[in-house]
């Protein structure tokens, strides 16, 4: 690619400067020379100058221009990318040696998944608040698969995710393992709640919630139950949004499918055989990438929620 081998050129290297990335990639955002001026506090003619010279640095247009509409090439889309990565490695390698302390400023960029986004969503955000209170924090919750996609555009610094549900890649380093019981549970009357123990057929006249499940879990499954307990018969309510299924089955006959921890208001119900089933959560970052300045501060918060 192109691209790559003019990033790696040094005569390149030595005609662009982190500004004029840093000048890029606003723009790139603002979608006008106007708004990013304004964005960057300078003026609109000294942004042009500025793009213009990496755009002869790197030999290749970054934007097509029609008016005051601006468009990034295929070339500029790449470029964004890598420009991006850039910059991330040069703050990191900033801070690289610092220790955090409560007068840091800085940026937490952190993406979850549903069961760690119950468990940990609060606890970081009130450590932050406690303890770092100048940084800002963005928590992000969605599925693994998009999660993924985020760190790998560098829209995430890491993720806390279950590690079963993540397909395994070179690029991803996963860390902090912590080992989580999985049940089907419901609210304290309801009829399975008063029962010593529970068969599969009597489970399955009830509709049951969840996330979206694993490969192995579904394994898991229909090895424990047979073929109807396979997610896409078994499952009726599905969303990557724990909170919203712990509140249709504490105010319904469903029952839900989640960990344990990330309910505690339900009851376990005892389903025979026992389901024997754990999620695996696991930090996520991309192997090549500098740890970003608040990642212990993550690590200790998982060692202490996820446990």
């Amino acid at each position: 690619m192109q691209f790559e081998v003019m990033f790696h050129d040094e005569k390149c290297i030595d005609k662009m400067t982190l500004t004029q990335l840093r000048h890029f990639i606003v723009l790139a955002g603002a979608g006008s020379f106007v708004k990013a001026a304004g964005l960057l506090f300078m003026t609109q003619p000294a942004l042009s100058r500025s793009i213009k010279s990496l755009e002869e640095a790197l030999g290749q247009r970054l934007f097509d221009r029609a008016g005051r509409r601006i468009e990034l090439t295929p070339f500029g889309h790449v470029a964004l990318a890598r420009g991006r990565a850039l910059l991330d490695e040069a703050e990191q390698l900033k801070l690289s040696g610092k220790i955090l302390s409560a007068d840091d400023s800085g940026r937490v960029r952190l993406g979850l998944g549903s069961g760690p986004g119950a468990m940990l969503t609060a606890p970081l955000m009130m450590h932050f608040a406690t303890h770092f209170p100048r940084f800002h924090v963005d928590i992000v919750r969605a599925n693994t698969a998009s999660l993924t996609q985020m760190l790998r555009e560098r829209s995430v610094d890491a993720l806390v995710v279950d590690v079963r549900s993540l397909r395994p890649a070179p690029d991803l380093s996963v860390t902090q393992l912590a080992h989580m019981k999985g049940a089907f549970m419901c609210r304290k009357r309801h009829p399975l709640a008063r029962l010593a123990r529970v068969s599969f057929e009597q489970l399955g006249r009830y509709p049951v919630a969840s996330t979206p499940l694993s490969d192995e879990l579904a394994r898991i499954l229909t090895e424990r139950y047979g073929e109807h307990a396979h997610p896409d018969e078994l499952v009726r309510y599905s969303s990557d949004e724990i909170s919203h299924l712990v509140d249709v089955a504490a105010h319904s006959d469903t029952v839900l499918l989640a960990v344990r921890a990330c309910a505690p208001e339900l009851v376990e119900i005892n389903i025979y055989p026992a389901l024997n089933a754990q999620a695996r959560f696991g930090l996520v970052t991309l192997a090549s990438k500098a740890q970003a300045l608040y990642l212990p501060e993550v690590r200790k918060l998982m060692a202490a929620a996820l446990h």
